[in-house]
């Protein structure tokens, strides 16, 4: 390697890097060679009324069941479920993904490189934006909701049967965890893309046993039970990694990678880290997206086209790639890069449904389901450099259970104005909480109040029209997943 080779930049720029790193490393081996179909959007209400009730019906019944934000730390209820299933996880290989923000878009990426060489693919992903039905894709499309209420009805008396012999009933998490790993085997799939809910050791996906374990970037966020330093959450996300797996690692805070690595020499994984064995050598703005020259386990792949916007998302596409590089036993087994042609194919038809998606134009109106710091740092980065907007109007609906300050904080600098508002759930802060917040953030004659989400877009758009029709005012929904669906009903998708 030449001294001018690009790479060489992005490993000069691992400036934080401790040099205590390399004694774990050392025990450690890193993997570096020398040397799909379009995602479906997100789906509607299904148009027969029958179907409609019945997955309405289906909803309800889970809806009894403890949400995502109540957890007991075991894998004894899934663990159980899955014996009486007889095991339905143990019958594809599959790539497990944790990480503080990016599992969702890079398992979209995973899938759909997986899908362009021809795996029939299953991926689980949560939460979702629009339709419960999103979190189990076959093939690249959710399931379809009479799928999805076969798949419940059919493992239904085996929940009620593990219910019955446990301290607490199978939570929400855990039964959809549980329905995806019994549609996978069905369907049957090549392989499983799986993105944990929470953590990593005791969530609810963790009873597989992953050939490949990913590890997007870790911050802070879930730290009432993750732990409160990037060291403590990546102690909890690093159980995803199991003996013998290939583990492909995302940039990381330092004191989150020792600990990361050295679970890896623990347990005598493979190590593959972005900056050194694989990474960004080059990007630019394109129309639509961005053109990037990634380097893999296998070598270089250029002009690589992904309709995604942001530096993070290339990171992204960074990081799926290696992830399929390893799945296919590039750089251990084989020494020559994946095709070329299909992996442009593969990245040129992702999608990433509220994820910086521009819904409507005159004014242009962003979702961005960012809901922590780190994502609201990153989706302002990215706006930044992906619009022209000569004014920008938040409208941010955001949970109750989340560094509010942090995410307004991060927005501050970009937003002109900010409508507060919530979304319809019970984890929503209250809009008037969140307008005393912002008030601290914004001041006062920035920050506008609409408790209705509708009220709230309506507000924001008539905002940036005042700056003309062709003045570049533009508006970005933000902090929540659940509030981006909401908005994206309201305007006319899905």
């Amino acid at each position: 390697m030449s001294d001018s080779d690009p790479f060489d930049e992005i490993i000069a720029e691992e400036t934080t890097r401790d040099p205590d790193l390399a004694v774990i490393e050392a025990g450690s081996r890193t993997l570096r060679t020398q040397g799909g179909p379009p995602q479906a959007d997100v789906p509607a209400r299904p148009e027969d009324p029958e179907v409609d009730k019945a997955l309405r019906e289906v909803e309800a019944d889970l809806a009894t069941r403890w949400g995502e934000t109540k957890l007991e730390p075991s894998v004894s209820r899934i663990s159980a479920l899955m014996d009486v299933l007889g095991e339905p996880q143990r019958s594809y290989p599959s790539i497990h993904i944790t990480g503080t923000n990016g599992k969702t878009s890079t398992a979209r990426m995973i899938e759909a490189l997986l899908g362009a060489f021809e795996l029939r693919t299953g991926r689980y992903t949560s939460p979702h934006v629009q339709s419960i039905t999103e979190r189990i894709s076959l093939d690249g499309a959710p399931i379809s909701a009479e799928r999805f209420v076969e798949t419940y009805n059919d493992i239904k008396p085996y929940v009620e049967m593990v219910d019955g012999s446990q301290e607490y009933r199978l939570s929400f998490f855990e039964v959809l965890t549980g329905m995806a790993y019994a549609a996978f085997a069905d369907a049957p799939v090549d392989v499983a893309v799986v993105e944990v809910g929470m953590g990593g050791s005791w969530d609810a996906t963790n009873v597989i046993d992953a050939d490949v374990a990913v590890i997007t970037p870790i911050d802070l966020d879930h730290t009432d039970r993750l732990g409160e330093t990037p060291a403590a959450i990546a102690t909890e996300k690093s159980g995803i990694i199991k003996q013998d797996a290939t583990v492909i690692l995302a940039q990381q805070p330092v004191d989150a990678a020792q600990v990361l690595l050295k679970k890896a020499v623990d347990v005598d994984a493979t190590v593959a880290r972005e900056g050194l064995e694989f990474g960004v050598v080059a990007r630019q703005v394109a129309v639509g997206g961005q053109l990037l020259t990634l380097r893999g386990l296998g070598g270089e792949y250029g002009e690589v086209y992904l309709p995604l916007h942001g530096p993070y998302q290339a990171h992204n596409a960074a990081v799926a790639l290696a992830a399929v590089e390893a799945f296919f036993g590039v750089g251990s087994q084989r020494p020559d890069p994946l095709d070329i042609d299909t992996i442009r194919k593969a990245f040129a038809s992702v999608s990433s449904p509220g994820r910086l998606e521009v819904v409507r134009r005159s004014p242009t109106v962003v979702l961005d389901a960012a809901h922590n710091p780190a994502g609201a740092r990153a989706t302002a980065e990215a706006v930044g450099e992906a619009f022209d907007f000569s004014r920008l109007i938040g409208v941010v609906g955001a949970s109750g259970d989340k560094n509010v300050r942090g995410l307004l904080e991060a927005f501050e600098p970009i937003f002109a104005e900010v409508v507060v508002t919530q979304n319809s759930t019970h984890r929503a802060m209250d809009a008037d909480e969140l307008a005393a917040i912002a008030v601290e953030v914004f001041g006062e004659e920035r920050v506008q109040v609409e408790p209705r989400l509708p009220d709230a877009l309506e507000a924001a758009i008539t905002l940036a029209e005042e700056e003309g029709e062709f003045a570049g005012g533009g508006v970005l929904v933000t902090g929540s997943v659940i509030t981006v669906g909401e908005a994206r009903l309201l305007l006319g998708k899905g």
